[in-house]
């Protein structure tokens, strides 16, 4: 009997021990698991994020998924980034760079890679910069009797503005939009993609990804796309910075304006600026009055020489008192290449005012949203795909011949072309959808 009182009590025994041992065996697996989870955290956010929140409400589960950009059934897919295949923006040579602090623009990418890869939960995803082939960009800053250029358009009666074009500004406006021969094609040349619209005052980021999903790369081999673009790097964006303009630099301006000086839209500009009686018919003068206009320093900020037309128009001024603030930076050559770089977070189109079409991956005209560097731009107007020569020949045209506000017609496109003066200098010029 005690033999067998004892049997049953081993037996029991043996069970528990069974059991106990099973237990750390489950947590040792569960403790594996866990760590494994945090591991992958970044290839399963939305199943780590349901495991740990098994309590949540369904609005707070749909408020994460909109704030924090993690996957859910039925989404619609993350934009590819655009210019796919590179790896980094870069020249491939040094080049003379302002002495702003660049550790202060770049502020939000060290802080990334101090955490060594390692994502926040809840982090928005981070756009990849793209590298932009221009290896010859720098040969632009020799001097202009080094330099070569396009062959000029022929000169012949259809560059002559027409008298109804003389006497209406919105006809001329038109003409040089027929006139701008390097416009690119949408889904041709490059693609967009607008996300979704937003009021002026909504905050929340609209855009899963970059406004550009590619473009085509052999556009920067076009010389006034190149020759513009090799001038954006000259600036410093604080406003009340004071430029100091290098004899390179300087040179680069005056190849700029030569090659588009070759173009249709300059000559129709020269032609119909002359007709008016407003500049004199040598070509040479109407150069030089081009290069005085656009790239001549004036005090902006409360600061002499810290600020140019081209400057304000096409690259981008931070606003430093009080509160940062994006000004200018109105074109979409400039705001490819910043997104390019990392420094540009789309966030969305602008609603259209009462019954305006909403915009989609054909439009050229837009109203957007977006940070530069951290630093916010509630709204901003770009015409997408125009060439350097026609922006320059437009606002040109409208600064001498029109008023403050220019309602014009550029293709199926009802604009205003907003001009500010700055004494005899462009203070600030840019379309506004016209809805």
């Amino acid at each position: 009997m005690d033999g067998l009182i004892k049997g049953l009590v081993d037996i029991a025994l043996g069970v528990v021990g069974d059991r106990r041992d099973g237990d750390d065996e489950s947590r040792d697996e569960r403790s594996r698991a866990t760590w494994a989870e945090v591991a992958a955290g970044e290839q399963d956010n939305g199943d780590r994020a349901d495991r740990h929140r098994p309590n949540r409400s369904r609005r707070e589960e749909d408020s994460q998924i909109r704030n924090d950009e993690w996957e859910a059934p039925n989404s619609r897919p993350s934009r590819p980034s655009h210019m796919a295949g590179h790896e980094g923006y870069e020249r491939s040579e040094v080049v003379e760079q302002h002495d702003y602090n660049q550790n202060n623009w770049n502020r939000r990418e060290e802080e990334k890679n101090k955490n060594d890869g390692w994502e926040t939960v809840g982090k928005r995803p981070q756009r990849r910069p793209h590298k932009v082939q221009m290896d010859h960009w720098q040969g632009y800053k020799r001097p202009p009797s080094e330099q070569e250029y396009c062959n000029e358009v022929e000169v012949g009666t259809n560059l002559k503005p027409s008298e109804e074009e003389l006497a209406d500004l919105s006809q001329a406006c038109n003409r040089l939009w027929e006139l701008d021969l390097n416009r690119l094609v949408p889904g041709k040349d490059y693609q967009i993609d607008v996300g979704e619209g937003k009021k002026v005052y909504q905050k929340e980021d609209m855009a899963e990804g970059s406004l550009f999903s590619w473009l085509n790369e052999d556009i920067f081999r076009r010389p006034t796309f190149s020759r513009f673009c090799s001038l954006l790097d000259n600036y410093n964006p604080d406003v009340g910075h004071k430029e100091v303009i290098s004899s390179e630099e300087r040179q680069e301006q005056t190849a700029f304006i030569e090659e588009i000086s070759r173009t249709a839209p300059i000559k129709y500009l020269h032609k119909y600026l002359s007709l008016k009686g407003i500049i004199s018919e040598n070509y040479q003068d109407f150069k030089s009055m081009l290069a005085t206009v656009w790239f001549d320093l004036h005090n902006r900020g409360g600061t002499s020489g810290s600020s140019s037309a081209f400057e304000h128009v096409f690259v981008g001024e931070i606003k430093q008192r009080d509160e940062q603030e994006v000004c200018g930076f109105h074109n979409w050559l400039q705001f490819y290449l910043e997104e390019a770089k990392g420094r540009v977070d789309y966030q969305g189109f602008i609603l259209p005012r009462r019954h305006g079409e909403i915009p989609d991956s054909e439009s050229q005209l837009l109203t957007i949203q977006f940070e530069w560097n951290g630093v916010l731009k509630s709204v901003s107007s770009t015409l997408i795909g125009v060439s350097p020569e026609f922006e320059i020949a437009l606002y040109t045209l409208c600064f001498f011949t029109g008023r403050e506000d220019n309602h014009i017609q550029l293709g199926s496109y009802p604009v205003n072309i907003k001009c500010y003066r700055f004494g005899d200098r462009i203070g600030s010029v840019f379309p506004i959808a016209v809805s």
